[in-house]
């Protein structure tokens, strides 16, 4: 029996006391005076926030599980300074493995990372360590572009990431590329922003070499891969005058896309172009589009839907839901062995 296992989970529902901690934390930067302490948050108020939300969604859609890490959004790495995002990282991951440890069956972690502009990513590797050795958490959210939308940070292939990569092949541990909020009025964030960062990183692994200097790096590219796969034709065009090899061995070993992608014609077209090994099921349920689709009288972010709508194979099916996250994501695939799963 395949398990149905969603690679795209954010704690957008974290008690308000956790929330309220992050602008007080704010107000103290804003006004020079020291960080509040981390509120304690009881485990009632957890179960209460999971229950009511992501728990019953995952039930009554008829998912297994969830990849989850703390509200991308909220990331907000471009707020505060190195001191005030590495405090709330710390707090944002450690309630994320409170929620892994009261419904383990439900949830595997991922961590968000204390990413500041100008600061380097060699700072992040700490809490990447302390969150896959010591939290047991399996990936991480990789933000390329800490500064909310300015676009000050160097490429993903520069050698400046290097460190941090070669973190992620000792831990073998891949990575969500993903922004969080915008601070320029030109980009909204879950409409623009977001979708601009995917498309944004796929490029950047087109132009350089980075899966030659490291051959096991993993990626997973939100939101169905942004604009790639309805420009496919694009990038395949481009990789060829840039004298690139061909998509497949040149960026394609290396990067994965989700299914969030809310409808079916946005689905069908993810499935025609990008290969079945290349795709993991996803839906950032109780995210960036919650409602009900008026024509379909079901929820936008229900995507379990669109894929059960095709017509996969039983081994398609089982790769799209289970297999391919079991494979991206080693760790993962250890934790549901020791389950018996």
């Amino acid at each position: 029996m395949t398990l149905i296992i969603d690679c795209h989970g954010h704690y957008t529902t974290a008690p308000p006391p956790h929330q309220a901690f992050r602008e007080s934390q704010l107000e103290a930067f804003a006004s020079g005076k020291a960080l509040p302490e981390v509120p304690k948050i009881s485990d009632d108020e957890i179960r209460e926030s999971i229950e009511l939300n992501q728990l019953k969604l995952l039930r009554e859609r008829g998912a297994d599980m969830t990849i989850f890490s703390p509200r991308a959004s909220a990331m907000a790495h471009h707020l505060g300074d190195n001191a005030v995002s590495q405090q709330w990282t710390e707090a944002c991951n450690n309630l994320i493995k409170r929620v892994v440890d009261l419904y383990p069956d439900y949830f595997a972690g991922v961590c968000q990372l204390p990413q500041s502009p100008g600061v380097s990513i060699d700072h992040s590797i700490g809490e990447l360590e302390r969150c896959v050795n010591e939290l047991g958490f399996i990936g991480c959210n990789l933000n390329p572009d800490p500064s909310g939308g300015n676009w000050t940070s160097k490429p993903l292939t520069d050698p400046s990431w290097y460190p941090f990569f070669e973190k992620m092949i000792e831990l073998d541990v891949p990575a969500m590329i993903h922004v969080s909020g915008s601070c320029n009025p030109n980009f909204h964030a879950t409409g623009a922003h977001y979708i601009n960062a995917d498309t944004t990183a796929f490029m950047q692994f087109l132009q350089g070499d980075l899966f030659t200097d490291f051959p096991d790096l993993r990626f997973i590219i939100p939101h169905g891969g942004g604009a790639v796969p309805y420009h496919w034709g694009r990038y395949r065009g481009l990789a060829d005058m840039l004298e690139k090899p061909r998509l497949k061995e040149h960026v394609m070993k290396n990067v994965y896309f989700d299914t969030c992608v809310y409808h079916q014609p946005g689905i069908d077209l993810l499935f025609q172009v990008i290969d079945i090994d290349n795709i993991l099921f996803g839906s950032e349920m109780v995210g960036a589009v919650r409602g009900i689709d008026p024509e379909t009288g079901h929820y936008f972010d229900d995507t379990k839907r669109y894929i059960e709508a095709l017509d996969l194979s039983t081994e398609y099916r089982h790769k799209v839901f289970e297999g391919n996250a079991r494979r991206v994501y080693p760790r993962l695939d250890a934790l549901l062995k020791e389950q018996g799963k």
